[in-house]
């Protein structure tokens, strides 16, 4: 038989299990021996699948409460020292601290896991570092795997990845100094492992698909003869990208085999049959663990059979990834488009494709003869389909004038038509989008979709959130507000309800970091815009105050990064459909009075290849992108982009030729450590520097945020600085939504009056808080 496996599994759980349990625990609903079942129970649904599509070996070791990055850090005792914990005797509460923070300190850094939209938590990493290990919890589980029976095959992420993808704590410090302590932790984690009866280990090292530096891989020879010694055998697990360099040093590691991601990088393939080890295994990732399409088995098997009848049991199958970045199963979505149900494959389904895979090598393809003719139909149906080609649109990019993706003037010129027409002075306060969705909120949506409520009665209630949030920024005095949103489920979902050629799942959740779930949107075919999106309802909101109000578009590369994309055309293509629908988004919103305009990017940096010679033709078409969204927009027009939660350091030259006229960044969980490499690049336009982190419930003082906006002051000319958060405040509730708002508002009043000698009043001699110049010493 051919051996089959997962690199990992959703661990929400169908119905979002853990979401909820999370969330219910951290309200004081659920105790720990709880929250504990909720998660055994999550657990083995998650093996009884695996079991019951004929895998070799079930998967464990990748369940988390919150994240595997917070778990290997635990586990290995590597935590900082700001917490003041002893790493041995870790409680879940303390766990939960670190991954959202405490009234006297913020949580771990947090950022995206490679080009995905999940964020992990940032292990900081110090001299001082000691891996003297940590609590139980993942031998725990292994027990419990080895308990449901059969073979059991864990997953840690390796001793480079964990090490890489860490920060230093101390500026100047070389990770690289720890790499000895740590090989000796995994070592014993290993020989506990074996100790156990484990046989195979799943080792992921993703990071062989980057760029390495020299003293990188060398340090792979250096940690992996010390993994070597007493431990069981070992699957380097490679995804992403392709493992194109580096080869003939990694062959010589002491691992037992080795997977490849052939769904991003098949070209690889040729090369490793060659460089294969004897007695090396080669998993193949062949179902692809990133989108939702069914595969198309025959293809598969036409490359797969010749490599199967060379290695036989060494050719093991896989996902490309680990199955975490897929929603659970098909089963119980709507098929209103039954065409479209019947080309995705979720992650049960997927489990399916494996075994059918597994059957058509090992025993023939006629003892797999049906999964093989519905893959067959399948793929037919779909490129036969009317629903993908619309000829409006395709006929409008081949119309497009390199032109279209300037804006009129320079940013100089629109900088001062935008200062006498919106009329803010230095440091005007924002936010970046939502307000907190309260329960009221998510039961009214609910309800209105359900059909409970008809559409006056439900227009009504969103019309009164708005008008609540428009009160309440007023009264804190925020300079430029926006209208909360209370509408929109997601910021991506949202708009591809509203864009032909996209669809939405019922239940089609994906984990984006500890209980926050997306249901990413389908690209399926040709995008357009069937109407106005978000007009009559930034409209409304203006109505409502004198001051500018921010008209809100997520926009096209993040919409198609947070989205499952189409495979049958190139991703930069379906980002430009994207871009003309939002333009004609951008027209109407302006022709409506809408003179702050905001188009969130914040997946630009998440899109970056793992490759850094693939980065300019990436970064080339997603900037166009963007500016051909952008360049409806008259001079006068102000238009903002929000990034948060990547390193955007190695691209900010990309982000000036955005020509955004101000951006927002996070840069609050990293105390502003962004900001340093704008010492060296000289940004050009507005910038907006979040001093406060919206993803953990801890409110920051008005000292605080002041010596954060007292810091940017060093880097930014205050006359291109905003105040403002990390990001959207949806998941946080009112009460420290105010006051976290009311302590920026101050701070921000504070600095002002710091500047009042230099201060540049706006045409009406008030500053952005509203207040006259002599008005600042009361």
């Amino acid at each position: 038989m051919v051996t089959t496996h997962v690199l990992g599994y959703p661990r929400i759980g169908r119905r979002r299990e853990l979401k909820f349990a999370l969330e219910a625990s951290w309200r004081g609903e659920l105790d720990e021996t709880q929250l504990a079942r909720v998660g055994a129970e999550l657990r083995a649904a998650r093996w009884r699948a695996q079991r019951g599509a004929g895998l070799s070996f079930i998967t464990a070791g990748d369940f988390s409460l919150y994240d595997p990055m917070l778990d290997h850090a635990c586990m290995l005792g590597g935590l900082p020292g700001r917490f003041g914990l002893d790493p041995r005797r870790v409680t879940r509460g303390e766990y939960f601290m670190l991954a959202r923070g405490s009234a006297g300190e913020p949580a771990l850094e947090m950022t995206k896991w490679f080009d995905t939209n999940y964020h992990y938590l940032v292990p900081e990493l110090a001299a001082g570092t000691r891996f003297d290990g940590g609590p139980e919890w993942y031998f725990d589980e292994v027990r419990e795997a080895l308990a449901y029976g059969g073979p059991v095959k864990p997953v840690l992420i390796g001793p480079l990845t964990f090490l890489r993808l860490s920060k230093a704590a101390q500026p100047g410090f070389d990770r690289l100094r720890l790499l000895d302590a740590l090989a000796e932790r995994y070592a014993l984690i290993l020989a506990q492992l074996e100790a156990l009866g484990i046989e195979w280990v799943q080792i992921d090292e993703p990071v062989l698909c980057q760029d390495l530096e020299p003293a990188w891989i060398d340090a792979f020879d250096r940690a992996y003869a010390v993994l070597a010694h007493r431990c069981p055998r070992l699957l380097l697990t490679t995804y992403f990208d392709g493992v194109d360099d580096g080869i003939d040093r990694i062959v010589r590691l002491p691992v037992q085999g080795i997977h490849l991601d052939l769904v991003r990088a098949p070209s690889q393939l040729a090369r490793w049959r060659r460089a294969l080890p004897g007695d090396w295994v080669l998993s193949a990732g062949v179902i692809d663990g990133r989108n939702v399409w069914r595969a198309d088995l025959r293809r598969e098997l036409a490359v797969l059979g010749p490599v199967y009848r060379s290695l036989q049991e060494r050719l093991w199958l896989a996902p490309s990834c680990s199955l975490v970045h897929v929603p659970v199963a098909l089963e119980g979505e709507p098929q209103r488009d039954g065409e479209i149900h019947g080309w995705l494959a979720f992650a049960e389904e997927k489990l399916g494709e494996l075994r059918a895979l597994g059957t058509a090598l090992g025993d023939g393809e006629a003892a797999a003869r049906a999964e093989l003719e519905a893959a067959d139909a399948a793929q037919r149906v779909r490129r036969e389909s009317r629903l993908v080609v619309d000829e409006a649109v395709r006929a409008r990019v081949r119309g497009l004038d390199a032109r279209m993706a300037d804006r009129a003037s320079p940013y100089e010129v629109r900088a001062r038509k935008q200062r006498a027409q919106l009329d803010l002075g230095w440091l005007p306060t924002t936010t970046i989008g939502s307000f907190p969705q309260t329960a009221a909120v998510r039961r009214t949506r609910a309800a209105f979709r359900r059909g409970e409520i008809g559409q006056a009665q439900y227009l009504e209630a969103m019309r009164a959130e708005i008008r609540h949030a428009v009160e309440r920024q007023e009264a804190l005095g925020l300079d430029v507000l926006v209208h909360g949103e209370a509408e929109r489920n997601d910021m991506a979902e949202y708009f591809g309800e509203q864009l032909r050629g996209v669809a939405i799942t019922r239940e089609g959740w994906v984990q984006s970091y500890g209980s926050r779930c997306v249901k990413p949107p389908i690209i399926y075919g040709d995008v357009a815009r069937m109407a106005p999106m978000t007009v009559d309802t930034a409209r409304y909101a203006r109505s409502l105050t004198p001051r500018p109000m921010k008209g809100m578009l997520t926009g096209p590369v993040t919409l198609l990064q947070w989205s499952f994309v189409r495979d049958d055309q190139p991703r930069s293509e379906t980002a430009v459909q994207l871009a003309l629908a939002l333009r004609d988004e951008v027209r109407d919103l302006e022709e409506a009075g809408i003179r702050i305009i905001q188009i969130d990017e914040p997946a630009l940096r998440e899109g970056l290849p793992l490759k850094r010679r693939i980065w300019p033709s990436y970064l080339e078409w997603a900037v166009r992108a963007f500016r051909l969204a952008a360049g409806a927009a008259a001079d006068g027009t102000q238009i903002h982009t929000h990034m948060c939660y990547a390193e955007f350091e190695d691209i900010l030259p990309s982000l000036a030729a955005m020509d955004a006229d101000v951006i927002t960044i996070e840069t609050a969980r990293s105390n502003l450590q962004l900001l340093d490499a704008f010492r060296s690049f000289r940004y050009p336009n507005a910038i907006g520097p979040g001093v406060y982190d919206i993803h953990s419930a801890r409110v920051p003082s008005v000292e605080e945020m002041f010596r954060l906006i007292e810091r940017a002051c060093e880097v930014i000319p205050p006359a291109r600085l905003w105040i403002n958060p990390d990001c959207g405040l949806k998941t946080r509730g009112w009460p420290e939504t105010e006051q976290a708002l009311q302590n920026m508002v101050e701070a921000a009043r504070r600095m002002r009056r710091r500047l009042e000698p230099s201060a540049e009043p706006g045409a009406s001699g008030r500053d952005a808080g509203g207040l006259r110049r002599s008005e600042h010493s009361l």
